[in-house]
């Protein structure tokens, strides 16, 4: 068939696309609501019958109920444990809790409360220590912690550490250390593990639909998609991307800077590893279930307090933007790691739903004369808003059909 429908099922909104695979463009696009409150299928079915596709092929990533919701347990906060943060908000998962060292009866407690839907297990350098690792693997299986758990830690005692869990049933999945050496962070496996564990085990979990057909049709938790986008289209244009989408419950940011050399080999190297691809989420700053959330965020950032729609979304995009460039510290009188220096920046990329009906302008204008952030401005960065949505369709597209993901992308550089 030469034509293909692209959907992004959202908490709020089901997207879709019909995409012209011979002339690599956008035909039509609509929205309905999600029909989380029933069958999801309902809302997505609506959807694709609004831009005439029922019949083509259905390429589907979904947030709906929540998206994806990930625990990290490493060796050391500062190596490992961030290590394996990174690489959780680059697979498209909100990184609900993160905890380093050997796990205490108290450290289970509280992985229990952030209810993840899957675990990253992460600890040592390949051939480093491994008691760490196969310590909180012991622990995890005799909590009976029902949790998929994407295994990525020291290679030299991952098959022990998959043995004692599997033999308390828990699901595991082995892949490659997401810190081989210190410095090197090797995030591709553990994406695409993590990304297998929630297409297997976490759609189908959350009972967004009746039969087995949804499940059957995500491929993808829509971040994720969108980070494939967006790599794309940093690759397209052979230039630092940054992306912001403010969304009604959560704000995401995605960044795709092109690699040092001097940097990755120097001595400012980062322990844990430069991820030149990264995306964070805040679930915290949003325009409507998270507006009161925002409000407060602003008044902590010292910031006016938003009202309206607007400026809601300028200030959740903000302060986004702001931790996203700041980075975070994994906990009480440590120093920010995860940073990102973004003045080599040269397209800013606005998406959402306040952005798209005409507030995109005042918005990415805020955040390219937020002076008082603590991070460096893009200095000859342009701006454009995504209003068709294309950056999830071509990262849907990005391995079946790379020419035509990057002839959709094409829209934003033109």
């Amino acid at each position: 068939m030469s034509e293909v429908v692209c959907v992004d099922v959202g908490s709020t909104y089901t997207k879709a696309a019909k995409i012209d695979l011979t002339g690599a463009r956008l035909v039509t696009r609509a929205e309905t609501p999600t029909t989380t409150g029933t069958d999801v299928l309902a809302g997505l079915d609506a959807a694709v019958a609004a831009v005439g596709g029922p019949g083509l092929p259905l390429y589907v990533c979904s947030s709906a109920g929540g998206g994806l919701r990930l625990a990290v347990v490493g060796y050391e906060s500062l190596v490992t444990a961030e290590a394996g943060h990174r690489v959780g908000l680059s697979a498209g998962a909100q990184v609900v809790h993160v905890a380093a060292g050997p796990l205490t009866g108290a450290a289970i407690t509280a992985l229990r409360a952030a209810r993840p839907d899957v675990l990253l297990l992460v600890g040592g350098t390949d051939g480093g220590d491994g008691e760490v690792l196969l310590h909180n693997a012991r622990r995890l299986a005799a909590n009976r912690l029902r949790i998929p758990v994407v295994l990525a830690g020291n290679a030299e005692v991952r098959a022990e550490a998959r043995e004692i869990l599997e033999n308390r049933g828990v699901p595991v999945t082995v892949t490659g250390n997401v810190l081989p050496r210190i410095g090197v962070l090797d995030p591709l496996p553990a994406r695409a593990a993590i990304r297998e564990v929630f297409l297997k085990h976490v759609i189908g979990g959350k009972r967004l639909s009746k039969g087995p057909r949804f499940a059957s049709l995500v491929r993808a938790a829509t971040p994720d998609a969108v980070l494939a986008g967006v790599e794309l289209l940093a690759d397209r244009a052979a230039a630092g991307v940054l992306v912001v989408d403010v969304g009604g419950a959560t704000t995401d940011v995605y960044s795709a800077l092109l690699p040092d050399a001097e940097e990755e080999t120097g001595p400012r190297r980062d322990v844990a590893g430069t991820l030149w691809r990264s995306r964070t989420v805040e679930g915290d700053l949003g325009v409507a279930v998270g507006a009161d959330a925002t409000r407060e965020a602003a008044a902590a950032e010292k910031l006016p307090v938003p009202r309206e729609d607007r400026e809601l979304a300028a200030t959740a995009a903000m302060i986004a933007l702001r931790r996203h460039a700041r980075g975070h510290a994994a906990g009480p009188g440590l120093p920010r790691t995860g940073g990102r220096d973004l003045r080599d920046v040269r397209l800013v990329v606005g998406s959402g739903g306040v952005l798209r009906h005409g507030g995109g302008e005042h918005v990415l204008g805020a955040l390219l004369a937020d002076t008082a952030g603590g991070w460096a401005l893009p200095d000859r960065a342009r701006t454009v808003v995504d209003t068709q949505y294309v950056l999830a369709a071509a990262g849907l597209l990005s391995t079946d059909h790379p020419a035509v993901a990057t002839g959709l992308l094409d829209t934003l550089l033109s």
